[in-house]
């Protein structure tokens, strides 16, 4: 995890720190990072991966003041561009809102329907709780809004809901693994082929949901909170940004 900030990997590190007898607090680290330029430095995204110019059908936003109270209510989901030799693929994923796990992933070169149907279909099929109706919270990006996409979610019990307006907080959650996976674990670079960058994802989900820790889960990992279903009602959807 190369793009861990300074306090959480003061966390991972503490225990090491007081084994080999190290004084050091989290000021000292950020100072001893910054001397040697270690510090994470910020980055924009500009690729626009959304098409909401259709007729189709958008659902209500079913996030809209909702208090996630355990695993496996709310899924939300996007779609984030990884750049490969020669072009673009497209990388859909699906994650637990209240957990942060992500549940399901797909890795395509375009982004037709089936790109998102089979992320979601992983997602499913990775459930642990079986809760019925779970709400599937997207943007109205026409593969989310079409009937194709529409039937299958519905046929597997989901309740759709989608974004109103274009503020990125409506799907904020979504927005977020995405910046995650892509500048903490090195996806926003240029991968040689479609091949490989389907390992780097596959590994990077697995170090995302075992490993990464996350100040929103009170410094847990997404797998330790989601095994638990709910073990504490965290704030309400449209502030937890991860």
């Amino acid at each position: 995890m190369p793009k861990t900030g300074t306090r959480k990997l003061m966390e991972h590190i503490e225990n090491d720190l007081i084994k080999n007898n190290i004084k050091m607090g989290r000021d000292a680290l950020f100072d001893l990072l910054r001397s040697y330029g270690l510090l994470v430095k910020k980055t924009k995204r500009f690729h626009i991966t959304t098409d909401s110019k259709h007729f189709f059908f958008k659902s209500p936003n079913l996030l809209k003041d909702l208090t996630l109270s355990h695993a496996e209510q709310v899924f939300v989901s996007d779609i984030t561009y990884i750049k490969v030799d020669g072009g673009h693929s497209y990388l859909a994923l699906v994650t637990d809102a209240y957990s942060k796990k992500i549940m399901g992933w797909k890795l395509d070169d375009n982004m037709k329907v089936s790109l998102v149907k089979e992320a979601l279909a992983m997602a499913y099929k990775n459930c642990i709780h079986k809760h019925k109706n779970i709400i599937h919270h997207s943007d109205r990006g026409i593969q989310y809004c079409c009937p194709d996409f529409s039937e299958f979610a519905q046929n597997k019990g989901f309740i759709l809901s989608t974004t109103q307006q274009y503020d990125p907080y409506e799907n904020a959650v979504a927005e977020r693994i995405n910046g995650i996976l892509k500048y903490e674990f090195g996806l926003k670079n240029t991968i040689k082929n479609i091949k490989i960058a389907n390992k780097m994802i596959a590994e990077a989900v697995k170090i995302y949901n075992n490993e990464r820790l996350h100040w929103s889960l009170e410094l847990k990992t997404p797998q330790e909170v989601h095994r638990k279903y709910n073990q504490q009602p965290y704030k309400s959807y449209a502030r937890k940004v991860a």
